[in-house]
């Protein structure tokens, strides 16, 4: 930056680094992709298209930062584990999510044509993603954490395939979906 007068206002930005060697682990998750995949058609519960399409996006961020060593998704969200002596961006938190959910939004518009050709993207409904980061002290916290994502993913999915199955197979109303599920445990829905 040019030396003037004017250099002062940079005394107000406020940079938070992450703390050294610890795990970071960023969580970017699509915003608004229910109404995102109500526009586009996405078969449900689960549409193998836009899966792949996340599954590009994933591929594309492990490939342009190398510091990711293990990357879980599930809809439209992705965890990724930085090393732990990752060292990019410095660790500084906002730089590390703003990037990585710009990057997250940018390779899923540039992957959407491989899975989706005959819907081109809507200036009105562009995907996009935004992020966290989270540092987490040791290895068994971060197995933790993981553990928690793939038990939301089990149970969401459980219950989407179930309500789903309700609609399509038992030609049954989203609402009287919802009130059939309703209290129900994982084993009614197995």
């Amino acid at each position: 930056m040019a030396k003037s007068r004017f250099e002062y206002v940079k005394s107000f930005e406020r940079e938070n680094f992450l703390l050294p060697q610890t795990h970071i682990v960023i969580r970017v998750d699509g915003k608004g992709f229910h109404k995102f995949s109500e526009t586009y058609g996405f078969e449900k519960p689960n549409d193998a298209r836009a899966l792949a399409v996340m599954n590009r996006t994933a591929h594309t961020m492990m490939e342009q930062f190398p510091d990711i060593v293990l990357s879980y998704g599930d809809s439209d969200e992705y965890s990724f584990l930085l090393r732990k002596d990752c060292e990019l961006f410095e660790r500084r938190e906002m730089k590390l999510i703003s990037t990585f959910a710009s990057f997250m939004s940018v390779n899923y518009v540039m992957h959407w044509n491989v899975e989706f050709p005959e819907k081109p993207i809507q200036n009105e409904r562009l995907p996009t993603f935004d992020a966290r980061a989270v540092v987490y002290p040791n290895a068994e916290v971060v197995r933790d954490y993981f553990s928690w994502r793939q038990v939301d993913c089990h149970i969401n999915n459980l219950y989407n395939t179930s309500f789903w199955g309700l609609i399509q197979k038992c030609n049954m109303t989203r609402q009287d979906a919802e009130n059939e599920l309703k209290g129900t445990l994982s084993k009614d829905k197995n």
